[in-house]
Parts: C-alpha cells; structure tokens; sequence
C-alpha cells in the first residue's frame, strides 16, 4: 500500500502529538509467560494498544533483556523469542544508546537511586524524547527528568 504525502504527513502530525512510550523488559517477558495469568493479559492488552494507537518505541536493552530472560527461564524457545523480537521491531522502531548513555546513567544511580541497568533504560529514553516508561521495576508515577514511570499491573 502506498502512503501519499498527505497521508503521512497527517500520520507524522498525529504522532507529534501524541506522548513516547517505551516498554521495559519485563512487559515483553510477560506477554509471553502463560503462568503470568493476569499480567500476561495485562502485558498483551498494552503492546496491543501501543502498536495501534501510540507512538512507542522499544530500546535495544529490553528487547535483549526479553530474549535472556525468557529463554533463560523456559518461557518460550530460542526460536520462538527470535520470531518474537523480530516482530516486535516491524511494529515499534528500535532505539539505541549514544556515547553519553552510560554517563547519564551512572549520573541517576548517584543522584536519585536507580539501579545500574534501570538507570541504562530511563537515560536512553530520556535521550530519545520518551516521556512515559512502562514497567514494574520503578516507582510508578515518578518523574525524572520528563520521563513518568509507570506500573501497568497496579490497580
């Protein structure tokens, strides 16, 4: 299918409006762990609603955080954790560090208490415009330097 100018313009116009998002890791885990009944649904029912209405991104760390965890722990084969990946970077663009990642992140674990690599994940979505950051491992509706942490699983 062929996108005219107008259409994408109009598709760029909608995303500017619209906040950044990225997923941690453990999000992706559970969207593929049958023993994590109802965050398992939780988990689907946001990357659903992230690949059909959002402009959400996903880091390079949590999509191979996903494949070592859920393959580390059985949830799903190699194979099908490749696939996994795989698809989930034809629906959301895949962001990386820069060369000041790791220095803003050793930054946050000084001034505000973040673990290493948590603080790895909230400095590449901060250098890349992402204002909310889906996951369990923050203190979910804090803000650090314009990017909100939230926890999908609290009620």
């Amino acid at each position: 299918m062929v996108i005219t100018l107008v259409e994408r313009g109009l598709i760029e116009n909608h995303y500017m409006s619209v906040e950044r998002i990225t997923l941690d890791a453990n999000i992706l885990i559970y969207a593929v762990d049958k023993d994590a009944s109802y965050k398992q649904k939780q988990a689907i029912d946001l990357i659903e609603r992230c690949a059909t209405t959002c402009d959400c991104v996903l880091t390079l760390q949590s999509l191979a955080e996903f494949y070592f965890a859920a393959t580390r722990k059985s949830k799903i084969s190699t194979d099908s954790a490749k696939q996994q990946i795989a698809d989930w970077q034809i629906l959301f663009p895949t962001i990386l560090p820069s060369i000041y990642t790791v220095t803003n992140a050793i930054n946050a674990v000084d001034k505000h208490s973040l673990s290493f690599w948590d603080a790895m994940l909230w400095s590449v979505a901060k250098e890349n415009a992402v204002s909310k950051l889906y996951s369990e491992d923050f203190q979910s509706g804090r803000v650090l330097k314009n990017v909100e942490f939230i926890n999908p699983f609290l009620s």
